[in-house]
């Protein structure tokens, strides 16, 4: 991976891959880009598509750095490192894509830089949008505890599991499931100039409730992803084909960059 240093603050490791239209994605909480994305077969996917591909690592996450300190992950400071990476490729503008935790800080990207987003879509989240996340202490209490063996509920037991799984910084974990748990105002979702897309799975029990979605954001395209949970929708074939669809509708590849 590369890297550059956001703002002075952090360092951000990043992909960089293929050529045309630019596509930003940002992953999950105690994911990766490489969990995330590309082992999925989303990188190459969408190389293959004619598009340029830009991946990172979240502070706190993967190969960038590790901040301890719950403030420094507020969403609006998260989706900076991702403006100030255009900032660094020169990349004046991109279609975004997030899933989970990624998809909230897409959406404060568009928020407060809906110039530089020319499309949205937004993975993994229903009603967890615009409520955050209900369990973030019992989540950070998971990441904080001793061990996995004195973690108790599904929820907070399945998130520690993953940490340790994908070998994160449980610390800095901690302060940012404490930092980023708020929810996103939905009028100002609902303004945004941008096409936007929710793809979610249709048993996905961590994004909270589906059905919201078409009231709260009415302008937006509904992907539902038969059979899914949040775990295994990341990867799944209909989730890919809704995504280049509603790209090459709003994001098309130039006949010479196919």
């Amino acid at each position: 991976m590369q890297h550059f240093n956001s703002g002075g603050i952090v360092d951000i490791a990043y992909i960089d891959e293929g050529s045309g239209p630019a596509i930003l994605l940002i992953h999950g909480f105690a994911s990766t880009a490489t969990i995330n994305w590309v082992e999925p077969g989303w990188v190459d996917t969408l190389v293959k598509d004619g598009r340029r591909v830009v991946a990172f690592d979240n502070r706190g996450h993967g190969q960038s750095g590790k901040l301890y300190e719950p403030s420094a992950y507020d969403l609006s400071e998260m989706a900076e490192d991702a403006r100030r990476l255009l900032d660094h490729l020169s990349i004046e503008v991109a279609d975004a894509m997030g899933y989970s935790m990624g998809a909230r800080i897409a959406s404060q990207l568009a928020i407060k830089h809906p110039g530089r987003v020319r499309s949205l879509v937004l993975g993994g989240v229903g009603e967890m949008l615009f409520v955050g996340n209900r369990n973030f202490q019992e989540i950070a209490d998971a990441l904080d505890a001793p061990s996995i063996d004195d973690v108790s509920g599904d929820v907070p037991f399945a998130f520690r599991d993953f940490a340790e799984r994908t070998g994160s910084d449980l610390r800095a974990l901690s302060a940012c499931v404490r930092g980023g748990a708020k929810g996103i105002d939905p009028s100002t979702l609902a303004a945004l100039p941008m096409p936007v897309m929710v793809a979610v799975g249709s048993r996905d029990s961590t994004a909270g409730r589906i059905d919201v979605i078409p009231q709260l954001l009415p302008n937006a395209e509904l992907l539902v992803i038969p059979n899914r949970d949040h775990m295994n929708a990341v990867g799944d074939r209909t989730y890919k084909e809704g995504v280049l669809a509603f790209l090459a509708k709003h994001s098309p590849v130039p006949a010479a960059g196919r």
